[in-house]
């Protein structure tokens, strides 16, 4: 168990795995959940994703229903919803329902990305009023909603509201979080920018508010890890082809065992762009602790850890090894 200021949580994408259903996928998410927990995890988020046959977690509400009504203590949340492309009204009334259900867990993560490509934005939004453009105004409505400040209730009311945090993969939300005071999250994962530079932004310009007096920066992170660098690279294996399929094809399919990674050969090149594109933090639990030293060392102290490995034991073991140590 962690006796240090290092938190830690988890980031589920809800893989399809490659010679699973669908059920039987979505099946191992609460237990996953169940275990981190009994671990000491901190947080379960879910994720946001439309028109991915290889992601599971389209309706992160569902799942977040699903996860809480499993577990006891451990917070659960979305990581994130997609603010632009949903009503901010049922949004409201969505999560007082689960806060209501599930008292003091649960966190409302908040992006303007789409969460998809163009034809699943396209149906979800159906009004092109709905745009990332509009996303600062409508996270002061749904604050509204929460204080019932406006005449329409979102219901049901007089309930404990979410806790609000504003995840990005830029400085603009680094930029809005600290304006307004909310914890912030930033997506190390899928972002081609320095997570250190990022959350110095978040720190230096936060605005003390109803929600926090001072900074919550998380920095949401992939990684994989096991006894050892070699066995850790490995487990990679699965994860890095299901990303060079999705540059080559655009598709994202279920995530392929070690086994159909190892046999189909990626080059040194690929590989690099790869981890260029989709970073993440592979190895033995000092090879993770010294790669993340110098994160830890300005200052990040919670980490949002999404682990994208076929084999559900070795993913245990990957959450295991890195609260055990980290």
């Amino acid at each position: 168990m962690l006796t240090k200021k290092i938190s830690l949580s988890v980031l589920d994408l809800c893989p399809i795995l490659s010679g699973s259903s669908a059920r039987e996928s979505l099946s191992l998410v609460a237990p996953l959940a169940q275990y981190v927990e009994s671990l000491g995890y901190e947080r379960y988020w879910i994720a946001e994703h439309h028109d991915m046959e290889g992601i599971g977690s389209s309706s992160p509400e569902v799942l977040i229903a699903h996860v809480a009504q499993s577990t006891k203590t451990i917070r659960v949340g979305s990581g994130g919803i997609m603010l632009p492309n949903h009503s901010t009204f049922h949004m409201a009334e969505v999560f007082r329902t689960l806060a209501a259900l599930y008292p003091g867990r649960i966190d409302m993560g908040l992006g303007r990305a789409p969460g998809s490509g163009s034809r699943a934005t396209h149906a979800l939004r159906r009004n092109v009023q709905l745009s990332a453009d509009n996303f600062p105004e409508e996270i002061e409505v749904l604050e509204k909603y929460f204080m019932d400040e406006l005449p329409l209730k979102a219901v049901p009311v007089r309930v404990d509201r979410p806790e609000i945090w504003m995840l990005g993969s830029s400085d603009f939300g680094a930029r809005l979080a600290a304006h307004k005071g909310l914890p912030y999250a930033f997506a190390q994962h899928f972002s081609g920018l320095p997570a250190i530079d990022v959350i110095n932004i978040y720190n230096k310009n936060f605005r003390p508010g109803i929600y926090l007096e001072r900074p919550l920066p998380m920095m949401a992170c992939h990684i994989i890890c096991a006894e050892t660098d070699q066995e850790a690279q490995e487990l990679a294996l699965s994860s890095d082809l299901s990303f060079a399929l999705f540059f080559k094809t655009g598709k994202n399919n279920p995530l392929p065992s070690v086994a159909e990674a190892r046999a189909y050969s990626l080059s040194e090149m690929e590989r690099e762009h790869l981890r260029a594109s989709f970073p993440k933090f592979v190895g033995s639990p000092q090879t993770i602790k010294n790669l993340l030293a110098p994160y830890t060392e300005a200052g990040i102290n919670h980490y949002m850890i999404l682990s994208m490995i076929h084999d559900q034991e070795a993913r245990k073991k990957s959450y295991a090894l890195l609260m055990e140590n980290l």
